[in-house]
């Protein structure tokens, strides 16, 4: 099992620079995965153009394997922001504890 670096929040009363670093992280989290959908779709739209518009085979065969690319990039990308996102889960319950308790 990796080391979770937001273990450390988890049952600790957060200060305000912890509130936004755990934001700022979380924000770059879902950043980084619209990253990789933008790259994912980036990669079927050049497959798909290419399987559409070109006759030759290889070019056929090179837009296909562009979107199985695709397909793979989406789901690291999914698998990275959901690790990411469970190692911040101490750090995000602890801040949810303490908005529900005031």
């Amino acid at each position: 099992m990796e080391h979770n670096p937001y273990e450390r929040f988890r049952g600790q009363k957060l200060s305000l620079n912890d509130y936004l670093a755990i934001d700022r992280t979380e924000l770059a989290n879902e950043r980084t995965l619209l990253a990789y959908g933008r790259t994912s779709i980036a990669l079927v739209i050049t497959g798909g153009s290419a399987m559409k518009f070109f006759e030759s085979r290889w070019v056929v065969l090179a837009g296909a394997g562009f979107v199985v690319v695709a397909v793979v990039v989406m789901i690291v990308g999914w698998r990275r922001y959901r690790a990411m996102d469970r190692r911040l889960g101490g750090a995000l319950e602890q801040r949810a504890g303490d908005v529900n308790q005031q």
